[in-house]
Parts: structure tokens; C-alpha cells; sequence
């Protein structure tokens, strides 16, 4: 019941972070100083913290998306295993957006 509840509100977020990507594409499709103040909210540490959220909501829809995948091929429906699944899906996703931002702390140097 809880992951029901995070997957609904993670796509709730994804909406949110959605509309911060399509204004940082068109900040810079539009003047380098529309592009300069996007680039700076979304570099600051806030700005990092919501793209960090934005990563794990993103990777819990994701995971319970595939979740919800394997229930609809008839699998995994028993309590403990279900049980599993979500404890999976909450822990992958912590981990994919570690992974994420590792990559791109790396990359960005």
C-alpha cells in the first residue's frame, strides 16, 4: 500500500521536474541570459537537491512501473513476495540515483 502510494506521488513530482527541464531547454534555446539564470537556480544547491529528487522519483516510478509489470504477468501477488518487490523497488531506486549522480559528479568533475 505504501509503494501505491509513492508511485502516485513520484508521478505527481515527475510533473514538476518535467516543467523544470522544459524551461532549462528553453532558456537555452531562447537567449544566454535566460539560459544564465536557469543554468545558476538549477546549479545551486537547492536547485541540485530538487534535480536529486527529481532522479528518485523518477527511478521509483520507473522500478514500480517494472513492478507492476511482473504483477500483471501473473507473478509475484503473494504477500511476501509482493512485500519483497516493494522493499526491491525503494531500495533499487536509492541506489540507481546514487549511481546517477556519482556518474555525474564524475563526468561534471
Amino acid at each position: 500500500m505504501t509503494m501505491s502510494i509513492l508511485h502516485r506521488i513520484s508521478g505527481g513530482a515527475l510533473y514538476v521536474g518535467t516543467l523544470l527541464v522544459a524551461w532549462w531547454l528553453i532558456a537555452l534555446a531562447t537567449s544566454a541570459d535566460s539560459f544564465g539564470l536557469a543554468d545558476a537556480v538549477l546549479t545551486s544547491w537547492f536547485g541540485l537537491l530538487v534535480l536529486f529528487g527529481f532522479t528518485w522519483a523518477l527511478m521509483v516510478h520507473l522500478l514500480g512501473g517494472v513492478r507492476h509489470l511482473v504483477w500483471d504477468t501473473g507473478a509475484g501477488l503473494e504477500k511476501t513476495t509482493a512485500s519483497s518487490l516493494a522493499w526491491a523497488t525503494l531500495v533499487g531506486s536509492v541506489v540507481l540515483t546514487i549511481l546517477v549522480w556519482a556518474g555525474y559528479f564524475l563526468i561534471a568533475g
